[in-house]
């Protein structure tokens, strides 16, 4: 058993799911593309993140739909739409949310949150908050 707190999932093409290496960090993301973009856009990254703080950037994922489940805690998600709309929802245990391809999104969280992501990676971009 693993847990997804600090050993992330790909699901591939051909309805497979390989065990990633340890999260460690930003740079994990370089050698997670490094053996996955290959899949293209039918790849999808499954991982648990616990935060004590709101996220310092914005990220946008072009390929494809990003699923975000809020576990424990809440908190406050933030998209900026392909179209130039805007939204915030707030999110807590057990409810999601969809980040459409092209939307940036950063979240505000008060105390701690845990969230589980199933995303579309490929061509991910980040900028500062």
């Amino acid at each position: 058993m693993s847990s997804l707190l600090t050993t992330p999932i790909h699901l591939g093409p051909g309805a497979r799911a390989l065990v990633q290496p340890d999260f460690t960090g930003v740079d994990w993301y370089e050698g997670y593309g490094e053996r996955h973009d290959a899949d293209g856009i039918e790849g999808r990254l499954v991982m648990m993140y616990r935060f004590t703080e709101s996220w310092n950037s914005w990220e946008m994922h072009p390929s494809g739909d990003e699923v975000v489940v809020c576990v424990a805690g809440e908190m406050t998600l933030h998209q900026e739409f392909a179209d130039g709309s805007t939204a915030t929802a707030t999110i807590g245990a057990g409810d999601y949310a969809i980040n459409p391809p092209g939307c940036w999104h950063t979240a505000d969280v008060a105390g701690e949150a845990t969230a589980l992501f199933i995303t579309a990676g490929l061509g991910t971009e980040h900028r500062p908050r």
